[in-house]
């Protein structure tokens, strides 16, 4: 398929996108940037949420992971349910009780200033790299099977393709990322069932007829029962409920989504469905996996991984097809990157700045937070080039193994925050934040020399938390705070 002809269409895309932030940017304000004012529609932001929790790295490599992994991911899944339950019942009633802006600020009310700090740090980082390692899978994809062939720099790519995002998320902030993320989920999910119903059709197989394919190969399985195995089922599922909640629940760029809606109830409604249609939507991109193994062994593709789905999706299926493809990966795309770039932006502002303190005007606190947008984006080119020349085969287990290290942390923090009454000797919380990621490290790194057989995977995000938890208990005092419990809004 011509290269020009699928530039062409990124761009139409694009400008689509351009002109629903149009509509919605009108008259925005920071808090409009922020927060939405408060007043995003709650099926709206759950529907959204669905392409900022998946992303292009869902959609492209939980699919090429099958062939490897099986169905073992919908393992996670199942523990990323359990863990909406958790943000829905303990962490939004906590916000909005406070009524946060950011939620980094709970933790000044409840610990200190570095406490503070600290945790809004993190966030920093944590989401500054998970980002750029998603938005790395879906610009190289792109360069791959279209730039490189008009010899487009990698680099020209990235740049272009954030001076799209700036350019849509620079007036509006969540207020336009609400109804752009629903567009683009939208599409994402209609690329999903177009290529699994050109799948079967072409291969002339049924529901029931693939999944016996698939279990032939190996391919169907979910549940690991091997105690020692990464993969062990029990462990997997822990996995996924801790992910979520830190990766979720106490992530300013997701929370800002969250919390923009008008009440809780509403709130609380958006994370139980996003929750159960996650495991929907995860199982069939598992699915997909499954038949894009099938169908690229029956004629004979040799690519696997991360590449598989592309080069199927571009070189050997009819050219609509790889349009469909093409867009529902752009769609992919924006979503995790438009809502990191704006909540490291708030983030920035809001906890780092403290921007609502200062004595400016309005107009100055504006220019501020456009000059900081741009800055983040500045570093999201710098991380994508990175990753870059890291180049990792498969970026979905990358971005949950540096979650284990860069969320631990928060974890921490937010654990000892609401299931304790002690306070802190506030100035060593940023060692504290620091150490325990170390020792997490070396844990991980000696594990078999510690733990024989028994293997750690994603779960390390538990232990790095409660390394996060030991260390503040042993730098508390014995000024204990009265826990306001939660209370219906």
């Amino acid at each position: 398929m011509s290269p020009i002809l699928l530039l062409s269409i990124i761009f139409i895309y694009f400008a689509v996108l351009l002109g629903v932030a149009y509509v919605t940017g009108k008259n925005s304000d920071n808090d409009s940037f922020f927060i939405g004012n408060k007043k995003s529609n709650w099926i709206l932001v759950a529907f959204g949420m669905i392409g900022t929790s998946l992303s292009g790295v869902t959609f492209v490599s939980v699919p090429g992971a099958v062939g490897t992994n099986a169905f073992h991911y919908f393992q996670i899944t199942i523990g990323y349910l359990l863990g909406y339950i958790v943000i829905a019942f303990i962490l939004l009633p906590l916000y909005y009780r406070a009524n946060l802006t950011s939620i980094y600020t709970y933790l000044q009310q409840r610990l200190g200033k570095k406490s503070y700090k600290s945790g809004a740090w993190i966030f920093l980082i944590s989401r500054l790299v998970g980002a750029t390692a998603r938005l790395y899978l879906v610009v190289n994809i792109l360069q791959i099977t279209i730039l490189n062939s008009l010899g487009v720099p990698f680099i020209v790519t990235t740049l272009v393709i954030l001076v799209m995002i700036i350019l849509y998320t620079y007036e509006g902030g969540v207020k336009t990322i609400v109804y752009t993320d629903t567009l683009q989920t939208t599409c994402m999910l209609l690329g999903l069932l177009v290529v699994i119903g050109y799948i079967m059709t072409k291969m002339d197989i049924s529901l029931h007829g693939s999944l016996d394919l698939m279990a032939n190969k190996g391919l169907t399985e979910i549940f690991v029962t091997d105690v020692n195995s990464k993969s062990f089922f029990i462990k997997q599922i822990l996995a996924g409920a801790f992910l979520t909640i830190t990766m979720t629940g106490i992530d300013q760029e997701m929370m800002q989504k969250s919390i923009s809606v008008t009440k809780l109830r509403d709130s609380q409604k958006n994370m139980l469905v996003l929750g159960i249609i996650l495991l929907f939507v995860i199982g069939l991109f598992l699915y997909l996996g499954g038949l894009l193994h099938l169908y690229g062994e029956k004629i004979q593709v040799g690519s696997s991984g991360d590449n598989l789905f592309p080069d199927l999706a571009i070189n050997h299926m009819p050219p609509v097809i790889s349009i469909i493809f093409l867009i529902a990966l752009i769609s992919a795309l924006f979503p995790s990157a438009d809502g990191a770039m704006t909540a490291l932006t708030a983030s920035f502002c809001i906890d780092i700045t403290e921007i609502k303190n200062k004595e400016w005007g309005p107009e100055k606190k504006e220019k501020f937070r456009k000059q900081t947008h741009l800055i983040i984006a500045l570093l999201f080119l710098i991380m994508v080039l990175i990753f870059k020349v890291i180049d990792s085969r498969s970026i979905i287990d990358l971005i949950l193994k540096l979650a284990t290290f860069t969320y631990g942390p928060l974890l921490g923090l937010f654990s000892f925050g609401i299931f304790t009454k002690y306070k802190v000797k506030d100035t060593y919380v940023p060692i504290v934040c620091v150490m325990a990621p170390i020792l997490a490290f070396f844990i991980d790194h000696y594990q078999q020399n510690i733990f024989g057989d028994f293997s750690i995977g994603f779960e390390l995000i538990i232990i790095n938390g409660l390394l996060t938890f030991i260390g503040l208990w042993l730098i508390k005092t014995n000024e204990k705070v009265d826990l306001i419990p939660s209370k219906k809004l």
